[in-house]
C-alpha cells in the first residue's frame, strides 16, 4: 500500500525550500484534495490543526516513494516519533477528500504548539 501525504504548505514540490527540495521532488502527485482543519500563518510557514467542524483546507495528495523520503520530511518538519511532545509538527493520520468525492487515508503534518 502506498504512503500518502497531504500537503498544504511549503513541502509542496513547487514551493519547497532548498533544504527539503531534494525530498519533495520525489513525491508523486495524486491530485488536489482537502482535509478539515484550520491553517495558521506562522510567518515563514503555515501550520494546520485538524478540526472536523472546520471548513476544508485545500491542498494536494502525494504518494511518498519510500521510507527514506518520509524520514527526510519528518526531520525537516521537526517530527520526532520517539519524542512527540517536543516535536514542532506531528505526522498524524487523517482522511483526504478528492474532487470526485473519494476519501483516502493519508498522513499530514499538524502544528504541535498553541496558536
Amino acid at each position: 500500500m502506498p504512503i500518502l501525504l497531504f500537503i498544504y504548505g511549503t513541502l509542496h514540490p513547487d514551493r519547497a525550500p532548498r533544504a527539503i527540495a531534494h525530498a519533495a521532488r520525489r513525491l508523486a502527485s495524486i491530485g488536489p484534495a482537502t482535509i478539515c482543519g484550520r491553517v495558521y500563518d506562522l510567518g515563514a510557514y503555515p501550520g494546520a490543526i485538524l478540526d472536523p467542524a472546520a471548513p476544508p483546507i485545500p491542498g494536494e495528495l502525494f504518494a511518498v516513494p519510500d521510507e527514506a523520503t518520509l524520514a527526510a520530511l519528518d526531520a525537516y518538519e521537526d517530527y520526532r516519533p520517539d519524542a512527540p511532545a517536543s516535536s514542532l509538527f506531528l505526522r498524524v493520520e487523517t482522511t483526504a477528500t478528492m474532487p470526485d468525492g473519494s476519501h483516502h487515508p493519508c498522513w499530514v503534518y499538524v502544528y504541535n504548539r498553541e496558536v
